[in-house]
């Protein structure tokens, strides 16, 4: 290990298994480690289900009646990933003209502004414009635009359209849902960009204790680890490894219910991601459900799973999540948690350690993604550009 790095990774969760495949296939030297034995980090699949009781603490063993604990993988932190997301329930001329407006905008082609100056005309106007209701407006937002809050309607439109337009899109590329999400849970995404990293040279090394991120006159020079040291020039990791470096700027309360049915008026769907607008039960957050069931290979047959999300407001957070626990109704066991919101304190540009940011509340990963370009962009001074991502991988292996 007594070698020097371009990049060390501390951590794999998905944040920085995503990130330590791009640099590997960007040509760095990357090692990546993590003190546990396990791949995801604070976004793991846990199975068998035995373990699950064990973690939340629940005494017993579970019931016969949720099958075999090998059947299931729960993700703490369930994200959906968009496909590439018509509304059969909003149906109304007005909204549907609306959506024909999205699907023909172009921002780089006047002739589909219909007088809208998409760089300047903020996006309540354009509400305004096509007479949308309150409730649409929530919806549009929310579930479809991925907003957290309402900040965005006095912001140009061009963002929020194109969001939309995302979503539409997503939406018919496979006719039902918007979204994808990997067989046997979120855990498999972290190992996927962790071969990717290997393919191109990365060297991972897990139950790996960190006993020192070494730093000298400000600046990132190594890690150590079991008495060994590795020299790096750039250091990426999550919050837990570099607990000084960050700062709480709220919680999260997170609530995983195991379900022997399907969620009331989905038509029984065996997945869906229900967001309940902040607006609609007096709130600054949205609160998050994201269904999943025996369809994806994480639950037991005829088993479903649900978990409920939302930004702590107040000192019950439990009470606060009780309008997405109504529509669960009823719960065969439910495992609570409240995790803290933690953001780096800098940008990393100086010392070269460069610290991603916990889990939102947010079941789609679209925060997720912001973060990890945005780290990108702070490490190498560039945009991240996935075509040149793909361009670098034909280079070396001549295919797609």
């Amino acid at each position: 290990m007594n070698e020097e790095y371009d990049v060390i990774v501390l951590g794999t969760g998905l944040t920085e298994c995503i990130l330590s495949g791009i640099m590997s296939v960007n040509g760095k030297k990357v090692l990546h480690m993590d003190r546990n034995p396990y791949y995801g980090g604070e976004s793991a699949s846990i199975t068998p289900l035995e373990d699950l009781y064990k973690r939340f603490k629940i005494p017993g063993a579970p019931p016969a009646s949720m099958g075999r604990g090998r059947d299931w993988n729960v993700d703490l932190i369930p994200k959906f990933l968009m496909a590439n997301g018509l509304m059969g329930l909003f149906e109304k001329r007005r909204f549907r003209k609306f959506l024909v407006y999205v699907a023909n905008f172009d921002e780089k082609d006047p002739r589909t502004f219909e007088g809208i100056d998409p760089m300047k005309t903020a996006m309540r106007e354009v509400y305004k414009k096509f007479d949308l209701g309150q409730d649409v407006i929530d919806f549009t937002g929310h579930a479809l635009a991925l907003y957290r809050t309402d900040d965005y309607l006095d912001q140009p439109c061009c963002e929020t359209i194109n969001r939309i337009k995302l979503y539409s899109e997503s939406l018919a590329r496979y006719g039902k849902s918007p979204y994808l999400y990997p067989l046997y849970g979120l855990g498999e995404l972290p190992q996927g960009f962790a071969r990717l990293s290997a393919i191109y040279g990365g060297t991972y090394m897990l139950n790996k204790p960190i006993e020192e991120i070494i730093v000298q006159n400000g600046k990132v020079i190594g890690v150590k680890s079991e008495g060994e040291v590795a020299r790096c020039k750039q250091l990426i990791c999550d919050p837990s490894y570099v607990q000084d470096r960050v700062e709480k700027v709220g919680q999260v309360i997170r609530v995983i219910c195991i379900l022997s049915h399907p969620i009331k008026n989905t038509n029984d769907a065996n997945s869906c991601q229900i967001i309940i607008p902040q607006n609609q039960v007096s709130r600054k957050s949205d609160i998050y459900v994201c269904v999943i069931s025996s369809a994806h290979s994480v639950a037991a047959q005829g088993k479903y799973i649900a978990i409920v999300s939302t930004t702590v407001e107040t000192e019950e957070p439990e009470k606060e999540i009780r309008p997405a626990l109504e529509l669960l109704e009823p719960i065969e066991q439910k495992f609570v948690s409240i995790s803290d919101l933690l953001v780096p304190k800098d940008l990393g540009t100086e010392s070269q350690i460069f610290i991603s940011r916990t889990y939102d509340a947010t079941t789609h990963f679209e925060t997720t993604c912001d973060d990890i370009k945005d780290i990108y962009k702070r490490m190498t001074g560039s945009e991240f550009d996935f075509e040149e991502m793909k361009r670098k991988k034909n280079d070396i292996y001549g295919e797609d």
